[in-house]
């Protein structure tokens, strides 16, 4: 499965951004039967599991990103988004999408203080 994610930046604390991950060369059936994540990557830490949403379109989130971030899918667009609100530094790091067994190259969120 290929996975294309962007909208990752530079903002400054407190800002806002939106995510994307498109699957552009799966067909909708396809895509609406798959689980999707988001995990990120800071440097010099653990990859992070962000946040999950499940083909029925219930949701899961770190500890960490609770009430700030909101994770949805457009089964139509075959598309997962990540709205993240409230943005601090230490959420900066590579953002990327995923399957059970797929992976996409990820966007990069810089959060300046």
């Amino acid at each position: 499965v290929q996975l294309q994610a962007s909208g990752g930046g530079l903002v400054q604390a407190g800002g806002s951004l939106r995510l994307s991950c498109q699957a552009p060369r799966l067909i909708f059936s396809t895509f609406r039967g798959i689980d999707m994540d988001w995990y990120r990557q800071a440097p010099g830490k653990e990859r992070e599991l962000v946040a999950s949403i499940s083909i029925s379109g219930s949701t899961k989130y770190a500890d960490s990103v609770r009430g700030r971030f909101t994770i949805s899918r457009d089964n139509s667009r075959k598309t997962v988004y990540l709205k993240m609100n409230s943005l601090k530094p230490d959420d900066t790091g590579l953002y990327y999408c995923s399957t059970s067994t797929s992976r996409g190259h990820g966007t990069l969120v810089t959060v300046s203080s």
